[in-house]
């Protein structure tokens, strides 16, 4: 089968397009061929080295959709014909707070969704929704879900919230501004492109500001005069920046920190007396991957696609994703 292969570090242009030996579905597996798959920020770590534990060679990706064409032993023979998106994990755990010691995401060390066919468990698979076409059905899975995890589960947003979500533009954030619209919540977002700002409030959030005006943080606070939930994964000077937005008993939840710790540490006292909460999350459960199928089924939820790109140039997507130019999310399809 064709697949995006990588053998060692070294960027983009580093990545083949190889064909290596089609997986064999074991016991308790199904074998998917892929329809469409897409790109998460972590791919793109994997090329430059950023990302612990590489293995080579490496076929990475974690979202995937497409059609079951093969079963293995103790697997019903009903599977087969179904249309599926695919859990971007494996082996979660027992303990909904937090990943087990074999929680990984899908795509190295196991082989990723970046290939013509994948094998995963059965209980690893769902319905694609029926509203979606192939490339929209492969956008959302690990980046829907890390979103879903930061806004519903850690961030209990309501309806009437003040949600800000920071450096809009990539899939997680754009999730995160969908999943808190249409839960009733007021959205605002930042960016450094008037452009991506622009896009957002045409997908529903009512302001945003450029992160690289020097008061843009007071900017924040006179949008709507605070906000009741954070969504970030920037980190840096950013985090005192929007705990300064935030009302009293806010949240903030981090995904990520690609800024990395904040330059000024945290004024401790004022967290306290605000009853501030920090929580850092990742991506779900298979759980709550269920709860956010059912939501955008319910809602007939669409995913924000950015561009779509074939296989053979996935190079270019990858190019496209490290540059940081994308609104939503980047997907691959086969000829």
């Amino acid at each position: 089968m064709k697949a995006v292969v990588l053998h060692e570090l070294g960027g983009p242009d580093k990545i083949l397009i190889e064909e290596i030996a089609t997986p064999v579905p074991q016991a308790g597996e199904v074998r998917v061929a892929l329809k469409a798959c897409a790109l998460n920020r972590r791919d793109v770590w994997i090329t430059v080295g950023a990302y612990p534990r590489i293995k080579f060679p490496v076929v990475s990706g974690s979202d995937g959709a497409g059609i079951i064409d093969a079963v293995g032993a103790g697997v019903d023979s009903a599977w087969l014909g179904r249309e599926v998106v695919i859990y971007p994990a494996r082996e979660w755990g027992d303990d909904p707070r937090c990943g087990g010691a074999n929680f990984r995401v899908l795509g190295m060390p196991d082989q990723g969704t970046l290939a013509e066919f994948i094998c995963v468990p059965a209980g690893d698979v769902a319905d694609k929704p029926a509203h979606l076409s192939w490339v929209q059905a492969a956008a959302f899975p690990l980046a829907g879900l890390t979103a879903w995890r930061a806004v519903v589960t850690h961030g209990e947003v309501q309806r009437g919230h003040k949600v800000l979500v920071t450096g809009i533009g990539g899939g997680v954030a754009t999730f995160a501004l969908l999943w808190a619209k249409y839960l009733g919540a007021e959205v605002y977002v930042t960016s450094s492109s008037e452009e991506k700002l622009a896009q957002a409030t045409a997908l529903g959030a009512r302001g945003g500001v450029n992160y690289h005006h020097p008061a843009w943080g007071k900017q924040l606070r006179e949008l709507c005069g605070g906000f009741d939930l954070v969504i970030d994964s920037a980190g840096g000077a950013v985090v005192n920046t929007t705990l300064n937005a935030l009302n009293n008993g806010g949240r903030y939840v981090f995904f990520g920190a690609t800024l990395g710790n904040p330059p000024d540490g945290l004024e401790m006292a004022k967290l306290f007396f605000r009853q501030i909460r920090l929580q850092g999350s990742t991506m779900g459960t298979p759980d709550e991957f269920a709860a956010m199928l059912a939501f955008i089924n319910r809602h007939g939820i669409e995913p924000v696609v950015d561009q779509i790109f074939k296989l053979d140039d996935a190079a270019d997507a990858f190019r496209r994703l490290q540059a940081c130019e994308q609104m939503g999310k980047l997907v691959l399809v086969h000829d």
